[in-house]
C-alpha cells in the first residue's frame, strides 16, 4: 500500500461559516416592495421543504430568498425563521399558488439558494484526517438517478463516509432534485466532481487508499469485507452497473447474496448495504 501524503491544504468548512446578524423587520418590511414574478426572482437553484432549507440555513449556505406560504403555521417553522434572521435572508409570506409556481413537494417553503459548490479531493482527506479515521469514500459511476445520489447522501452522511466521488460527464450532478432527495444532507457530505474517474482512482491508490467494488460473479461474500483498511467504494450506474475499467482496477470485488427471484438491487439500496458494513466494522474495531 502506498504512503499517504501529508496534506497541508487547508479543510473547506462544509459545517457552516460565520453569520451576519439582520433585524427581521427590515425584510418583512421589504416584501412591501413593487412585486415581482417567480421567475425574475429566482437567482440560483431552488431547493424545497422543511428539513432540506432548515439544513441549508444550519450549515451557513448563501440563501438569496426565502418564501413561507401563507398558513403555515409558525410554530413549526421558528427554528428556520430564527436562522433566517440570524443570516440576514430575505423572508417573504406568499400565497400558496405562489409557492406551487416555484418549487413541488414544498411543504409551504421554498429558497432560492447559490449553485451548490463542488469540493477537492483533497477535502475529503482532510475530512478524514479532521475525525482522526482511515478515509472512507464513495465512488459514484455515471449515476444518473438524482433520488438515487439523494438517497446515497443521505446514508453517506449518516454513517460518516469522508466524501463522495462523481464524474463530470454521464452523471447526474448536484441538483435541487438531489438536495430535496438528500433531506438536507448535502450540506454536509462534500461531492467530487472529476474529468476522470478511473485516473482518479490511481491518485487514490497512489495516496494509500484501497478501491472495491461490487460484482456478482467469482466475487466474496461483502460481509468478509476488511472495513478497517482506508477505503473506497465504487457504486455502479441504474442497469450497466460498474464499467469494466474500473472493475480492473478494484483491490476487492464483493457480492451480496440475494435468494429472491431479482438479479440486482437498486443503486442506492445496494450502497447503503455496503456503507453499513463498513461502518458496523469499524465501530467494532474500535471498541
Amino acid at each position: 500500500m502506498a504512503e499517504k501524503r501529508q496534506q497541508n491544504r487547508k479543510p473547506r468548512d462544509f459545517k457552516g461559516r460565520d453569520k451576519k446578524a439582520d433585524t427581521f423587520k427590515t425584510h418583512e418590511k421589504k416584501q412591501q416592495d413593487k412585486p415581482q414574478s417567480a421567475q425574475e426572482e429566482v437567482t440560483g437553484e431552488m431547493i424545497a421543504g422543511k428539513n432540506p432549507v432548515l439544513e441549508a440555513l444550519r450549515a451557513g449556505r448563501e440563501i438569496n430568498k426565502l418564501w413561507i406560504a401563507e398558513g403555515v403555521k409558525k410554530t413549526g417553522v421558528q427554528e428556520l425563521m430564527d436562522l433566517a434572521k440570524e443570516q440576514g435572508v430575505l423572508v417573504q409570506f406568499v400565497p400558496k399558488q405562489k409557492v406551487d409556481k416555484l418549487a413541488e413537494n414544498h411543504q409551504g417553503i421554498v429558497a432560492s439558494v447559490a449553485a451548490y459548490d463542488y469540493a477537492e479531493l483533497d477535502d475529503l482527506f482532510n475530512a478524514a484526517k479532521a475525525k482522526n479515521e482511515d478515509p472512507f469514500f464513495l465512488i459514484l459511476d455515471e449515476l444518473e438517478d438524482p433520488h438515487n445520489l439523494g438517497s446515497i447522501m443521505r446514508t453517506a452522511d449518516a454513517i460518516g463516509a469522508h466524501g463522495i466521488i462523481i464524474p463530470k460527464r454521464r452523471a447526474v450532478g448536484l441538483t435541487a432534485v438531489v438536495a430535496k432527495a438528500s433531506t438536507g444532507a448535502i450540506e454536509h457530505v462534500p461531492v467530487v466532481r472529476v474529468t476522470n474517474l478511473a485516473q482518479t482512482v490511481d491518485e487514490l491508490k497512489e495516496r494509500g487508499v484501497w478501491i472495491a467494488g461490487t460484482d456478482a460473479k467469482g466475487s466474496a461474500d461483502y460481509r468478509k469485507m476488511d472495513a478497517t483498511l482506508p477505503l473506497a467504494l465504487i457504486i455502479g450506474s441504474e442497469g450497466k452497473g460498474m464499467s469494466r475499467l474500473l472493475k480492473d482496477k478494484c483491490d476487492f470485488l464483493y457480492h451480496l447474496p440475494m435468494v429472491g427471484h431479482v438479479t440486482s438491487l437498486n443503486a442506492s439500496v445496494a450502497a447503503a448495504l455496503l456503507m453499513y458494513e463498513v461502518y458496523r466494522k469499524r465501530q467494532e474495531a474500535n471498541g
